[in-house]
């Protein structure tokens, strides 16, 4: 889903998953769009339309947000703020928090993603950990109870990427094999069924998966030979495939080996080839698929023609979509409600830059609005 944070090290192709990043900037903090419960974490739930900085710490490392916000540091703490209902911030209560909480005491902790009431991290040893609501069992803990502070994931310690879909959760491991569980009503977890499972399944016997990003009932997922595959609910083609066919298991998106990263919103898709364009298809009644009007595509349609992006995030609750480029500019489009764009008010159909910096690092977006790391 648009939580799912990618960084400049990943696309570059320098991320070893396991190994955190020496960062070489000061990366500071900063949000926009709706705050009724915290989320963007300047101790209030004022909404603010345009980027506001969270703090004065320079040493924010990964973040993701959706209802509630969480971000790892360079000194492998981790941190949460937002909405506490179902303990999604794991802080061993369902309290929410207007401003950055650190989560128990551990440094140890590589990367995090949140969705809209649950949350999974990796930590440096490779350990799976989960907690917020699991009503689907998409905390993977083989039952359907909510916790409120991290449980693990079984024993392994050979995961490597984790995403959240709404419901559902998606991982791959370090031998690059694919992961799904929770709520599979449309196909989402690609097991060639419409079964929910609380414990982790292997998406088919494949070694080949790179990255796997979660959406609103179904998910994208990148192989090593930068093939794109698809599966889940299709009602407005949000898996590319030039119908609205539910699929159960993973199909090809077309024929090409370019694709590059992806993210899957509501029910739209976001992605970028090697070649540096982005390609968008699905849902588009807010003009979310940034191609200058409001009609829904089955199939990839380039937006514009730069070849200068590098990384994307799709806004599952608003209808949003935003991405960076190469030269570290932050650009958005879609529904602007409460700000959620960070550019004022409005909607827009077509890319609109955000601010006038060059200095963005990478961003993620929730339930309306962003989080976003600039140096």
């Amino acid at each position: 889903m648009s939580e799912r944070y990618v960084g400049a090290w990943e696309q570059a192709g320098l991320f070893n998953p396991l190994v955190a990043p020496t960062p070489s900037y000061i990366y500071n903090l900063y949000g926009w769009g709706i705050n009724n419960n915290g989320q963007i974490g300047l101790g209030n739930t004022t909404y603010y339309s345009s980027p506001k900085q969270i703090g004065n710490l320079t040493n924010w490392l990964n973040i993701s947000t959706a209802y509630a916000s969480l971000a790892v540091k360079t000194d492998g703490t981790l941190w949460a703020w937002g909405q506490g209902t179902y303990g999604q911030l794991g802080l061993n209560n369902r309290t929410s928090y207007s401003s950055p909480v650190q989560v128990g005491s551990l440094t140890n902790w590589l990367f995090v993603s949140a969705s809209y009431a649950c949350t999974a991290a990796i930590k440096t040893d490779g350990t799976l950990w989960t907690w917020g609501y699991n009503g689907s069992g998409q905390l993977g803990l083989g039952n359907i109870t909510n916790y409120s502070s991290p449980k693990q994931v079984g024993s392994l310690t050979n995961w490597a990427k984790i995403s959240n879909g709404k419901n559902a959760m998606y991982a791959i491991k370090t031998n690059g094999t694919l992961w799904a569980w929770g709520l599979n009503i449309f196909g989402e977890l690609g097991l060639n069924n419409q079964t929910s499972y609380s414990s982790p399944k292997q998406v088919g016997s494949l070694t080949t998966w790179n990255s796997v990003y979660g959406g609103n009932g179904f998910a994208l997922a990148v192989k090593s030979d930068n093939t794109l595959w698809a599966f889940g609910y299709n009602a407005y083609g949000e898996l590319g495939l030039g119908n609205t066919t539910n699929y159960s298991s993973p199909k090809q998106v077309g024929a090409l080996t370019n694709w590059l990263n992806a993210s899957g919103g509501n029910y739209h898709s976001i992605t970028i080839k090697t070649n540096g364009t982005i390609w968008t298809w699905g849902q588009n009644n807010y003009g979310q698929l940034g191609l200058g009007n409001t009609t829904n595509y089955s199939s990839p349609k380039q937006v514009g023609s730069l070849t200068t992006w590098l990384s994307v995030s799709a806004n599952y609750n608003f209808q949003a979509s935003f991405a960076l480029t190469i030269t570290g500019s932050a650009w958005a489009w879609g529904r602007g409600i409460f700000g959620s764009l960070g550019v004022g008010s409005g909607n827009y159909s077509s890319p609109v830059q955000i601010g006038t910096s060059s200095n963005w690092k990478s961003l993620a977006t929730g339930s309306a609005g962003g989080l976003a790391l600039i140096y």
